[in-house]
């Protein structure tokens, strides 16, 4: 697989009460766990990204994810996809999935059928009953602008500047859509 995996796990998530990270699904694996070990099941290369000072085993990882720390996450999701994004350096990847911690139901068919539609040259928005969802795939030529990236606002700037280059694909996979805000969420 040339796409490369980020899964954004700074956050705070303070809507939740506690920290998200750590719910435990019904499987007995932690939220956090799950969706990185979702997205490893299709891409060979996984990063997460975490608060600095923070280590996966302490948040249900197993041992042998690359952490990435974003000394800024507590500024917003900009900051630490950027720190996602300067940790491409090595890689060869033709493209980056940004995939979110608190989104464990997406279907691994369709992470394929995304990380299929990508090149290096486009960025690929998944799109489910009009809604547009994640992960969002971006090609290598978009790295430089994700690691400029600070604030809140994610990497909406550089899809909404590069509408020519997006690739939508309609999937039928509401996984895409769900992520987990509240402890209601995890039902």
């Amino acid at each position: 697989m040339s796409v490369v995996a980020l899964v954004l796990a700074a956050g705070r998530g303070t809507r939740f009460g506690s920290d998200k990270r750590r719910a435990t699904l019904a499987d007995g694996r932690s939220l956090l766990a799950h969706s990185v070990e979702r997205a490893k099941a299709v891409f060979d290369d996984v990063r997460v990204v975490l608060r600095t000072g923070e280590r996966g085993e302490d948040l249900g990882l197993p041992a042998g994810y690359r952490v990435v720390a974003s000394a800024d996450a507590a500024s917003g999701m900009g900051h630490s996809l950027a720190a996602g994004a300067g940790s491409l350096d090595d890689s060869q990847a033709r493209a980056v999935a940004i995939l979110l911690g608190d989104m464990p139901w997406i279907e691994l068919a369709t992470l394929r059928r995304l990380a299929e539609a990508s090149s290096a040259s486009n960025i690929v928005l998944p799109r489910h009953a009009g809604q547009q969802g994640h992960p969002v795939i971006f090609g290598r030529d978009f790295w430089p602008a994700l690691r400029q990236l600070a604030g809140d606002e994610g990497a909406r700037a550089v899809v909404q500047a590069h509408r020519d280059r997006c690739v939508v694909v309609a999937v039928g996979d509401v996984g895409v859509l769900l992520d987990v805000d509240t402890p209601r969420g995890l039902m």
